[in-house]
This record gives C-alpha cells, sequence and structure tokens, in this order.
C-alpha cells in the first residue's frame, strides 16, 4: 500500500541533500568563481524548509513508468529550484513584500534586495543547467525537451505571466474565467510541467502524457484553491508566511468570489476531476492520487 507521509518525507530528503550539495562555491563557479554572498542568499531561500510537492510530483509521475527515484532526482531539483527562485521573488517589495518565508526571514530581508533578485536569478539559470546536463538523462533529446517542459511552464506564457495577471487582478475587473487563467498559469503551470517532466523521462506516449496533463492540470487548480482557503483560515504560524493578504491586496481568488463553503466544494470536484484523469494507470498512479488529495486535505 503506498504510503504518501513517508514517501514525501524520503523525496524533501533527497531533494534538501542534493540541493546543499549542489548549492556550493564549488559546483556554481564557471569562467569565474561563484559569488559567496549570492551562494549563501541562494541557499537562504532553497534550504531546510518546503514541501518539495514538485519534485514529488515529478518522481511519482516517473515512478508510473517505472524510473527509479535517483533518475528522476536531478530534475526535480531543476524544478524546485525554479520554484524557490520565483518565492524569493515574489517576497520583494516590488511583488508580494512579505517578511517571512518557511517560518524565517525572507530573502531580501537576510541579505538585501538586490542579492535577493541576482539569487533568484542565479537560482532560475542553474536549473536548465541541470537539465542540460548529461547526468540528467543520457539521451540529448529527453534533455532538451525537459529544458523546454520548464521553460514553458515558468516562462510568460507560464508563472511569470500568471505573476503578471495576479499584478493586474489588484485592480479589479477580474472575471471568473481571468481568476481560474491566472491561477492555472501562476501555480499551476509549474506543476503541470513536473508532472509532464517526469512522464517525460519514462517515455510516456503521447495517450499517456495527456492523461498525466489532465491531472497535472487538475491538481494546479486544486493546490492553488487550497492555498487560497488556506490564507483565510490558517495561522501565520502554522504557514511560516503571513496570511490573509489576498484579502488586504485585493487580490481576486475564488474564495472571494464564492465565499469558503463555496470553495471548498470546488475544491473536492476540482481533486476528483485530477483523481480520474489517472484510472488507466490503476495502481501504479497512486503516489499521484494521495498528492491530489493532500493538496486538499493540508493545512499549511
Amino acid at each position: 500500500m503506498y504510503d504518501f507521509a513517508a514517501d514525501s518525507a524520503d523525496c524533501a530528503r533527497a531533494i534538501e541533500a542534493g540541493l546543499s550539495d549542489y548549492l556550493s562555491g564549488a559546483r556554481l563557479s564557471g569562467p569565474g568563481p561563484a559569488a559567496d554572498r549570492v551562494v549563501a542568499a541562494m541557499r537562504h531561500g532553497s534550504l531546510e524548509g518546503g514541501k518539495r510537492l514538485r519534485p514529488l510530483l515529478l518522481r511519482q509521475a516517473a515512478a508510473i513508468f517505472s524510473v527509479p527515484r535517483e533518475t528522476s532526482l536531478l530534475a526535480g531539483m531543476a524544478v524546485e529550484m525554479v520554484h524557490c527562485y520565483s518565492l524569493i521573488h515574489d517576497d520583494l517589495p516590488a511583488m508580494d513584500d512579505d517578511d517571512l518565508r518557511r517560518g524565517r526571514p525572507t530573502v531580501h530581508k537576510a541579505f538585501d534586495d538586490a542579492t535577493a533578485i541576482l539569487a533568484g536569478d542565479a537560482l532560475l539559470t542553474h536549473a536548465f543547467t541541470i537539465l542540460a546536463d548529461p547526468a540528467c538523462h543520457a539521451d540529448a533529446e529527453v534533455r532538451i525537451r525537459l529544458v523546454a517542459e520548464l521553460a514553458a511552464g515558468s516562462g510568460v506564457g507560464g508563472m511569470v505571466g500568471g505573476q503578471m495577471r495576479d499584478i493586474e487582478g489588484e485592480q479589479g475587473g477580474f472575471s471568473e474565467t481571468d481568476i481560474a487563467t491566472m491561477q492555472a498559469m501562476k501555480t499551476g503551470a509549474l506543476i503541470r510541467a513536473a508532472v509532464r517532466m517526469g512522464a517525460i523521462l519514462g517515455g510516456a506516449d503521447p495517450r499517456a502524457l495527456s492523461a498525466m496533463t489532465a491531472y497535472a492540470e487538475a491538481a494546479g487548480r486544486a493546490f492553488q484553491l487550497a492555498d487560497d482557503i488556506l490564507d483565510v483560515t490558517a495561522t501565520p504560524e502554522a504557514m511560516g508566511k503571513a496570511t490573509g493578504k489576498d484579502a488586504a491586496l485585493g487580490k481576486q481568488t475564488v474564495v472571494a468570489r464564492l465565499g469558503l463553503d463555496g470553495a471548498r466544494a470546488m475544491l473536492e470536484a476540482i481533486v476528483n476531476e485530477a483523481i480520474s484523469a489517472l484510472r488507466t494507470f490503476g495502481p501504479r498512479a497512486d503516489g499521484l492520487r494521495a498528492t491530489a488529495r493532500f493538496f486538499a486535505s493540508r493545512e499549511k
């Protein structure tokens, strides 16, 4: 029987160890030596915290196609580095202006704004270095597909574009369709990329990749909706960051439109949609099913 708690904890430990080893001056040096202050800021924004859910999704997707855990580790690290870069930049005064992340000072508070910007830039850049390395996968065509997938999920048509739409939404006037599009880009696109990257590592055929994509898109919507609910219901201590900011900033969310009961009912329906997309994979997809259920039940 699949054990979500054990699998997620094991994945988090593996990603933590991998990132701790990789994010060092010796590993990150190029034509010149790595700048110690930037490396320290990268480590501050990436280590000692985080649920590592995107690498977990990648690993669970890859496992459906019999990819060993150690084979999916580097791709999972790359996705997590892009996620961590986005959090560092999202916390900046020009964005959400947050002082806490994972219960610790945000990178711009622990260092300064300029260092935080550069640390995020470096995490993004080195994520693609990892994917381009033959150690990630022996087949160059697979590596190219992984690079393209992560770039699409994190770029203007994905996470970055969603962040821009989120800022625009603070001015009001968003319809429910606009909110869904923004959230599918801001949060869902990187989740979608993680799942699809796992399938790509496993050599999924077009039909299987389509089913995995349907799951990923629903899972991404579920994660963001759960996050919006927690912004209303959870304490800052539980979340390790400020809560109640969506309403204070006038952000357009499903919770603001439907209320908590309506949002919770929608969340349940979306989780069921995600799970239904996996029916052709049988027990091999129990990990992805458990993660979708976790999205709906998490308390932080």
